[in-house]
């Protein structure tokens, strides 16, 4: 199976595609778009969507797999990455993939073992589940090989429920 992962956000997106054969998964790509607050959000969003358009006809994923919205103190980061979200959804819905959202608490569960685990946490579970070199190179990139793992890793019947 193979999974594009998205950590969505208006200022850093990141993603992660991987392939999982026989209980074993390997990182395809991965990386974080930025965009700038000087851009208009309707371009910042465009953005977004045009990439993830883009990594799905690269790769041809089974599906997309991105983390559910954490509402924290402030609405207004909240608001941004509700329409970074927006914009990954259609992007996959354009081009026929399926999307599974993951509770962040779920996803470091999976990954880690313990569901508040911290982002420094994620990045070396990532980096030892997948074999990588290096950690990835920022939290959001960690972020969403996580989910695609999560994603990757789950059971078919566990994918019809979440």
């Amino acid at each position: 199976m193979k999974v594009l992962g998205i950590d969505p956000g208006t200022a850093a997106c990141g993603y992660g595609v991987v392939d999982e054969s026989g209980g074993r998964v390997r990182r395809l790509d991965s990386g974080c778009w930025k965009t700038t607050p000087r851009d208009r959000p309707e371009i910042r969003l465009k953005v977004i969507f045009d990439n993830v358009v883009e990594l799905v006809v690269e790769h041809q994923p089974d599906a997309v797999a991105l983390e559910e919205s954490f509402v924290g103190a402030d609405a207004r980061i909240a608001l941004f990455v509700g329409q970074a979200r927006g914009a990954v959804l259609v992007a996959a819905a354009s081009v026929g993939v399926e999307c599974t959202e993951y509770a962040p608490a779920h996803v470091k569960q999976t990954v880690c073992g313990y569901g508040r685990a911290d982002k420094g946490q994620v990045q070396r579970m990532v980096r030892a589940i997948l074999s990588l070199d290096t950690e990835p190179a920022t939290s959001h990139e960690a972020d969403a090989l996580a989910v695609a793992i999560c994603h990757a890793l789950a059971s078919p019947l566990a994918r019809l429920v979440v």
